[in-house]
């Protein structure tokens, strides 16, 4: 059997994630690739060592090549880990595609929907390389800093094909670091992708000073809402209850190293979106994928009220205690439904 921590892996987007997830494929002397845009980002990074603006004081592994030349860095490589943000997804995958082997693979760590168009990722990737394009999605409950310095970590690898699953998760793993398997495209996606607007519901409420009581039940209402749209796409409903739905939703919610969260933070306390944004000065992904989120559900016909509110308050300057209020005063139901 070949032996799978010699095979190297490109990974696309030197952010945070991109960079916690190359430094856990370099583990240990295996090759990896780290790719990113900005060609002074990436000098700084080979200059120091470390990434500095993400994941200061965090070395990376001598194994770990970086590269800010993308045809250099995908040609003639059989293995790719895209982790560069939604919005951006599809003109990294068009930029690589026409420097791709026939043999490639791709799988992806970015959370959320393309933006304008709502679109689940792996229909993206579809689009844009070939509906019979081998391929899996890397999501779960893991804040970067973590996984860099080795803490104990779990996710999920999902992928139609169950050999490429296990590859994956063979690939990502060490002492430290474990990943399971899954079908579950769909419902991994969505998940990873949700999460991110209710962790913004639950900063707001906190950040208004409501208390653990409505973080708790914004948590568990959120799921609930995770779990509807979910079902109306196709996913799976052990998925939503695993690493990648209930895992990845608590930890975002519930800490303060989740951007999303601080933003819901900063506008509970009054702050602007824009200064907030300002502030944080990284992609907060469950901006862009509340409306997206939104519009996806009033299309699928699935009512999700917490996001409803997130996105009044995002995009139709609705003040946070109105939308708790809005929420608390809606019509009486069974908890079911």
């Amino acid at each position: 059997m070949a032996d799978l921590s010699a095979i190297p892996v490109t990974v696309l987007g030197a952010g945070s994630w991109g960079t916690a997830l190359a430094i856990q494929l370099a583990h240990g002397g295996r090759p990896a690739t780290l790719w990113g845009h900005d060609p002074r980002h990436m000098a700084s990074l080979q200059m120091e060592h470390v990434n500095t603006r993400y994941l200061p004081g965090v070395l990376l592994p001598d194994s770990l090549q970086l590269s800010d030349d993308l045809a250099g860095a995908v040609q003639g490589v059989c293995e790719i880990l895209v982790v560069v943000p939604s919005h951006a997804f599809r003109a990294v995958l068009n930029a690589m595609q026409p420097h791709l082997s026939s043999a490639v693979r791709v799988m992806w760590a970015t959370k959320g929907l393309e933006s304008g168009s709502g679109k689940l990722l792996h229909r993206v990737v579809e689009e844009v390389l070939d509906e019979a394009q081998t391929m899996a999605v890397v999501s779960g409950p893991t804040f970067a800093r973590e996984v860099a310095v080795g803490l104990p970590t779990a996710l999920t690898v999902a992928s139609k094909d169950a050999d490429y699953a296990r590859f994956v998760a063979e690939r990502l793993r060490s002492d430290t670091f474990r990943a399971y398997t899954s079908p579950d495209v769909v419902g991994v996606e969505v998940g990873g992708a949700v999460k991110n607007v209710l962790a913004i519901a639950a900063g707001i409420s906190d950040g208004l000073g409501f208390g653990a009581n409505a973080r708790s039940a914004l948590v568990t209402r959120g799921l609930a809402e995770i779990m509807r749209l979910g079902n109306a796409l196709g996913g799976q409903h052990e998925t939503f209850m695993g690493l990648a739905g209930l895992g990845d939703l608590v930890l975002t919610c519930t800490d303060d190293q989740s951007r999303n969260r601080r933003l819901g933070l900063a506008l509970g306390r009054g702050n602007t979106l824009e200064a907030a944004l300002a502030d944080i000065d990284q992609v907060v992904e469950g901006v862009q994928t509340a409306r997206e989120v939104h519009d996806l559900a009033l299309s699928q016909g699935v009512e999700m009220p917490i996001t409803e509110q997130v996105y009044a308050v995002l995009y139709e300057a609705r003040a946070p205690k109105e939308a708790v209020h809005a929420l608390l005063t809606r019509e009486q139901k069974a908890e079911g439904g």
